[in-house]
């Protein structure tokens, strides 16, 4: 096997792309940027206030963070016994939520506390608090920081 060498003393310099030489060009000459259309007009998702991400509806949930179950030291949203929030364009919320057990022994106050805290927060004008008992909660509704804080992880 024999290689053949050959000694150059230089190497042209590639040709260098110019914008003029772009495929991507309107009737006027101009390069379009395609691949911004749209995106800078485009709205974050979760944008409107009442709906999950917006402020409205985070400042919400932060008011349920700062409830907490008086036997297990976990706020109620965290331990999952909040189902949903609603929050509509006139600012009613209305929370969807149950208790470890119906047996609990905050289940007259635990509701009221809630619907309270709720309407307390600036940009809600009424609340209300559904109960219910289907499904059942258990402790896999939990989320991980809850579990961790329970020593369940």
């Amino acid at each position: 096997m024999s290689y053949e060498v050959e000694q150059v003393d230089s190497v042209p310099q590639p040709a260098k792309a110019r914008v003029g030489d772009a495929q991507e060009a309107d009737a006027g000459g101009e390069r379009r940027r395609d691949y911004l259309d749209g995106f800078l007009t485009q709205k974050p998702a979760g944008d409107a206030p009442h709906e999950p991400g917006g402020a409205l509806y985070e400042a919400v949930i932060d008011a349920l963070k700062d409830i907490f179950d008086p036997e297990i030291p976990v706020n109620i949203y965290d331990l999952g016994l909040i189902y949903g929030v609603d929050i509509s364009a006139d600012g009613h919320a209305v929370v969807m939520m149950t208790l470890t057990t119906p047996h609990c022994p905050v289940a007259e106050s635990m509701p009221g506390e809630v619907e309270l805290r709720v309407s307390a927060v600036p940009g809600i004008a009424t609340a209300d608090v559904n109960l219910i008992w289907d499904p059942p909660w258990d402790p896999q509704k939990m989320s991980d920081d809850a579990k961790l804080e329970l020593g369940m992880l």
